[in-house]
């Protein structure tokens, strides 16, 4: 393995460690990390690149073979967070911009590390990449709408305006990368062990700008970090309890309790940096570093605990 190699899969191992250390040197010491802002859209659009290359038609036609896992999970990523988003930003009494940035971040599709936090917590991998994938295309459609019913209260949002930008920043970058893996095989093969890395220093560099231009916003709203805790630890919690309570298995339950709780917190940066005031961008940023730190906790608990066979119910599981 080369040293080249090495290094990149040290970045990508490490991830959240850096990303911490990057976030703490960005809030102390702003000024190098201020000028990204107008970066992120591309940024973004570099990571969503990566997430489009990894996909494959097997992606895909798991929606025909095993359509009712998807829908549900779908289904309860975009009413269990936006719906904890706006009721939690109701509970904290947000200041607008904030309370926008949380139902942001709620409406926004599943997170790509959502699929590595599912292996690690032995979940069903097929189902949190397809519920990844079906989130992501849909997200142009069900992301404006939800703002538009959600968080106008607060701020006014334009839903037309949202849905260019998603299709810009998400869907143009997702379908580069399938097509470019298509028609390039070879050369995206060659270029997979760096792809990772690439897409970790993105996000870093997201969240680092984030930070440092609203360091001084942080200080005056520490209430936010608690608000995004309970948002993800909602999602994660309620998540897996829809899936249990529509009686899946505990792999699948697993997984869409990882889907659920993890979202491109990314694209809620890009978006809220965009249309609304830079503020609205800090829930997502703390979501970033904060559901990685989750993540990880909970492939630790789950990691450990074998997945019993099912019992005559119909339930299916990995052992």
């Amino acid at each position: 393995m080369s040293p080249f190699i090495s290094a990149l899969r040290l970045i990508d191992r490490y991830f959240i460690l850096w990303l911490l250390i990057v976030s703490c040197i960005a809030y102390f010491f702003p000024s190098p990390f201020t000028g990204i802002s107008p970066w992120i859209p591309l940024l973004l659009g570099v990571v969503m690149f990566g997430m489009g290359t990894t996909l494959s038609a097997d992606d895909f036609r798991l929606i025909l073979k095993q359509p009712v896992p998807v829908l549900i999970g779908v289904a309860a990523q975009y009413v269990i967070m936006p719906g904890a988003a706006f009721l939690i930003a109701l509970l904290f009494r947000l200041p607008p911009d904030l309370a926008a940035g949380m139902i942001l971040v709620g409406a926004s599709p599943g997170g790509t590390a959502s699929n590595v936090i599912v292996y690690l917590a032995r979940g069903d991998v097929p189902l949190s990449v397809t519920m990844t994938t079906v989130s992501t295309l849909l997200a142009p459609i069900f992301t404006p709408l939800l703002m538009l019913l959600l968080a106008d209260r607060w701020l006014p949002v334009e839903p037309w305006s949202l849905f260019q930008s998603i299709v810009q920043v998400v869907i143009v970058p997702v379908v580069l990368g399938i097509l470019v893996k298509r028609f390039f095989p070879v050369a995206v093969k060659k270029a997979t062990p760096a792809l990772p890395a690439v897409s970790v220093l993105a996000i870093i560099a997201i969240v680092a700008g984030i930070i440092a231009n609203g360091a001084d916003q942080l200080l005056a709203a520490p209430i936010i970090f608690l608000a995004v805790m309970l948002h993800n630890l909602a999602g994660l919690a309620l998540g897996y309890l829809a899936a249990r309570l529509l009686r899946q298995d505990e792999a699948r339950c697993r997984a869409i309790s990882v889907e659920v709780g993890m979202q491109n917190s990314g694209l809620a940066v890009a978006l809220a940096t965009a249309h609304f005031n830079p503020i609205a961008a800090l829930p997502g940023a703390i979501f970033s570093v904060w559901h990685n730190i989750s993540g990880s906790l909970l492939t630790a608990y789950w990691g450990k605990k074998k997945i019993e066979k099912a019992s005559a119910s119909g339930m299916t599981a990995d052992s």
